[in-house]
């Protein structure tokens, strides 16, 4: 039988000055240091982001991971010379819209969504109670995520794949009208 491992160390070389890698004390403090690296180094995924933890000493799970990524709002863009990289809050890169709201005011999450399909979307199609999202490979998942967050009121689901995303409307013959709200919110209308 072999002995028990000892927890991994981070810091220092030889002697004293190396520590357990552990958490941060709290919930709050973690999403603090994950917001920091996000904002000062291209992270593009989240095994790149827990390395970087662990060379600070903050011992995570992906699942730990991935759940606070999602709090914290942090969404996948893409970034001229650096590729797809996270971003969190209001630095997210690209034009930055007024949602549509159905009295035209929007809200905050769909604000937020708003910026993520001018992003991502780069085809929409709709019938009957249905709306198909084209993305490019990669980004579907991360735009039905989106749309499910933005809480919105005429969403019955979403079902993603690679690079489509399948939008169920809850009014029969609501799809086209929702295709175009998205157009708008994703700034791929004509102003008229």
């Amino acid at each position: 039988m072999r002995p028990a491992q000892p927890a991994p160390l981070v810091g220092g070389g030889r002697g004293g000055g190396r520590l357990p890698a552990a958490a941060p004390a709290t919930k709050a403090a973690r999403q603090a240091r994950i917001s920091a690296l996000i904002a000062s180094t291209p992270i593009r995924s989240q095994s790149q982001l827990a390395e970087l933890l662990a060379t600070e000493g903050v011992a995570v799970t992906q699942a730990t991971l991935s759940r606070d990524l999602e709090e914290m709002g942090a969404v996948k863009v893409r970034r001229p010379g650096v590729g797809t990289v996270y971003a969190v809050g209001d630095e997210l890169p690209g034009p930055v819209l007024r949602a549509l709201g159905r009295d035209g005011l929007g809200d905050r999450s769909e604000g937020r969504f708003s910026r993520l399909a001018a992003e991502l979307l780069v085809g929409i199609e709709a019938s009957a109670n249905l709306v198909v999202l084209r993305t490019p490979p990669g980004g579907a998942q991360l735009l039905a995520s989106a749309v499910d967050r933005a809480g919105l009121d005429d969403v019955l689901g979403t079902i993603a794949g690679d690079d489509t995303v399948l939008v169920v409307i809850r009014d029969p013959n609501g799809g086209p009208a929702f295709a175009d709200r998205l157009r708008k919110m994703a700034g791929a209308a004509d102003d008229d």
